[in-house]
């Protein structure tokens, strides 16, 4: 079975050989940057380079998808946000100003968005990557779900604060804002994107689990039914309480947080959506051994989940081998498993 077709499967909870390694977030790290000749800040901005590190999470770490979204800023940057993409290969992106003061504000969307410099990258690294390795490796776009790109547009604060005081507003500008994604996650699968990341943060440490329900499960429910690949939604933080609602997206996959257990999170998808993730990020794959991610990954495989790999895009500073493990493991408990 091709890793494409393993992957792919695995988000629909079918039949595979083995269960599929894999990331719907970035697994660029700094000692990754040195082994594929590619480094931050340029592998945000030039396509080859984009292209070229994301092939490392197939070359070096023998998972079953590239991701070639390295942050949550393309999209921002592209609205009009001033972004600082960083000066240095361990330095991450972030938004240093928004477009809009107030919720009462329409984010202004240009007619030439996908000719963006910041999105432009994004399909020409897919496109790369498509002609590259999409015959064998399947191929994950991004696109910001539209909790996500509000938090851009108006900062947390007042997104917050308009689910206290201005709910009904606040809904109108997720529907408006669930265009974007669509437009960018259509023209990601027309460049060559399997499946797309749909990173949406309302996350419990923000909101209770029912703004989850209020807000967003009817406009990831059509973002299903708009976008004609497998979903994959992304949620930072604890997760428990809103899988109920999460479970019936219609999303093909949750790549969830491991302040969930494996085992809460299996019991909790049920059998409506699949699961991805298991290891955790900054205490096992950043300062953990392979020995340690074995733990996890063997936990995550107990419980039933669809698709091993990191909680969430991984720490700049965190050691390959402990990402290499991931599918090392995955072969040995298969083996011991088959024999």
């Amino acid at each position: 079975m091709t890793p494409k077709r393993r992957f792919l499967a695995s988000l629909y909870g079918g039949r595979v050989d083995r269960p599929a390694v894999g990331s719907a977030t970035s697994v660029a790290t700094v000692e990754l940057m040195d082994e594929m000749d590619a480094s931050f800040p340029e592998a945000h901005l030039d396509p080859k380079v984009m292209a070229r590190l994301a092939s490392g999470a197939y070359e070096v770490f023998n998972m079953d998808n590239l991701m070639p979204v390295y942050s949550v800023t393309q999209e921002a940057a592209a609205l009009g946000c001033q972004v600082n993409w960083g000066s240095s290969r361990d330095e991450m992106p972030e938004v240093r100003s928004r477009i809009c003061t107030s919720i009462d504000e329409d984010v202004p969307v240009p007619d030439d968005f996908l000719a963006r410099p910041s999105i432009k990258v994004v399909l020409d690294a897919i496109r790369i990557l498509k002609k590259e390795y999409g015959h064998h490796v399947s191929i994950t776009g991004k696109a910001l779900g539209p909790w996500s790109l509000a938090l851009s547009a108006y900062g947390v604060e007042e997104v917050l604060i308009a689910t206290i005081d201005k709910p009904d507003r606040l809904a109108q500008v997720l529907k408006d804002l669930k265009e974007v994604t669509i437009m960018f996650g259509r023209a990601q699968i027309e460049a060559g994107a399997d499946s797309l990341c749909v990173p949406d943060h309302l996350t419990a440490d923000l909101c209770r689990p029912e703004a989850y329900a209020d807000y967003l499960l009817p406009i990831h429910f059509e973002l299903q039914q708009q976008l004609d690949c497998p979903l994959i939604l992304h949620i930072c933080g604890y997760s428990l309480d809103r899988l109920q609602y999460i479970r019936q997206s219609g999303m093909a996959c949750f790549h969830y947080d491991t302040k969930v257990s494996a085992k809460d999170a299996r019991e909790a998808a049920g059998e409506e959506i699949s699961l991805m993730g298991g290891v955790n990020n900054p205490s096992t794959l950043l300062f953990g051994s392979p020995e340690t991610v074995a733990k996890e990954v063997y936990a995550a495989l107990d419980a039933g989940i669809e698709i091993i790999g990191p909680e969430c895009a991984v720490p700049l500073r965190t050691p390959d081998e402990n990402l290499k493990a991931i599918a090392s493991v995955v072969d040995e408990y298969m083996a011991g498993k088959n024999g």
